[in-house]
């Protein structure tokens, strides 16, 4: 449950936020307590069918507590992405959950959004037309509910970041305490030395707004980057999806009643029988660390022209000697590989057994 701060400023493309109180399990042995905040895009910026196996696996992972979930465009429009994450509490009957919701243009104010609801299905729900779910968002933004969080909690709190990254590039922007109010930003995104999945060059979270996940890359935050080079490693197969369909979990039952469109989708585009678990992978990074491993060094996000969206890596092995746009500029974390057989242990354990 969020407590109340009273502070007026205080962010799930989707977001989903985690919030640990003083019952709570440490999730690392050097960390007393975390809270946790995923951006719900559904992706939780947009509810859609992976974010909703993340958002499950989270309501299912001891060792947190989910204080709230914010919206942002991404395979659904904003609006629709906030309906969803409403919709996704009413079914686990966490209605106590707080929904903020987040941006409906990018941080340039770009209202042509990319916004693909061939991957999830017009509703981002797999096409099931759930009837309107009977809450509301907050009043509070989904930027000012992150700066709120932080504040409240200062050191305590993780985003984790399903979606682009606006509403946190805003938080950033908005107030100069945020970046180091926040203990962790999780984020869902980028191509790390492979293609990406809207083009060659470019992730689509990364794709949806790259001026905010440059603002976030290079904002001095300790930030994890969970890119498709990673996420492609973690393969959940048809065979698994059976598994999670003879259970009698009331999130496996759901699940398997909206991941039709996304299995077609990769059947088309990938030629694979199965899907790639991209939410569940970072949802886990940030929930058991060991899981992952990583590299540190500057992102920068290309901003323009055909690698729009394309995120570069520096290690930093050289010194230049020209002063750059890559010149003193935070180190951030970036996953490398993953422990999939554990990964995907884990869904199938916390899903069968909800």
């Amino acid at each position: 449950m969020v407590r109340e701060c009273y502070i007026p400023y205080l962010h799930l493309e989707m977001h989903f936020l985690k919030c640990a109180n003083e019952s709570s399990r440490s999730i690392r042995a050097q960390v007393d307590r975390v809270k946790v905040e995923f951006e719900l895009e559904v992706k939780i910026s947009n509810s859609l069918a992976h974010d909703a196996m993340a958002i499950f696996l989270a309501l299912q992972s001891p060792e947190v507590e989910v204080i709230g979930l914010t919206t942002i465009y991404g395979n659904v429009y904003t609006t629709l992405a906030t309906r969803n994450a409403l919709h996704l509490l009413e079914i686990a009957g966490r209605t106590d959950i707080p929904v903020a919701e987040g941006s409906h243009v990018t941080i340039t104010k770009g209202t042509k959004l990319r916004i693909a609801d061939f991957v999830h299905g017009t509703d981002g729900l797999g096409n099931q037309n759930f009837p309107p779910p009977k809450g509301k968002p907050i009043e509070l933004s989904a930027a000012d509910f992150l700066i709120q969080q932080a504040s409240c909690y200062p050191g305590k709190v993780t985003v984790v970041a399903l979606g682009p990254l606006t509403n946190i590039a805003l938080a950033i922007q908005s107030d100069p305490h945020f970046v180091k109010n926040i203990q962790q930003i999780v984020v869902l995104g980028g191509a790390f030395a492979v293609n990406g999945n809207v083009n060659p060059a470019a992730e689509a979270n990364i794709f949806g707004d790259p001026d905010a996940a440059d603002v976030v890359f290079t904002s001095g935050a300790d930030v994890l980057a969970v890119g498709i080079n990673v996420t492609h490693q973690v393969f959940f197969t048809d065979a698994d999806r059976d598994k999670l369909a003879e259970s009698n979990g009331k999130y496996a039952q759901y699940l398997c009643k909206i991941l039709d469109v996304y299995y077609s989708y990769h059947h088309v585009a990938y030629s694979t029988k199965g899907v790639y678990l991209h939410d569940p992978t970072a949802l886990l990074a940030a929930v058991t660390p060991s899981l992952i491993t990583f590299t540190e060094g500057v992102v920068r996000v290309q901003t323009t022209g055909i690698t729009r969206g394309l995120t570069l890596f520096y290690n930093k092995q050289k010194r230049f000697g020209e002063v750059t746009e890559w010149s003193d500029k935070p180190s951030v974390k970036v996953a490398v590989t993953v422990d999939a057989p554990a990964v995907i242990n884990l869904v199938m354990e916390r899903l069968t057994n909800s």
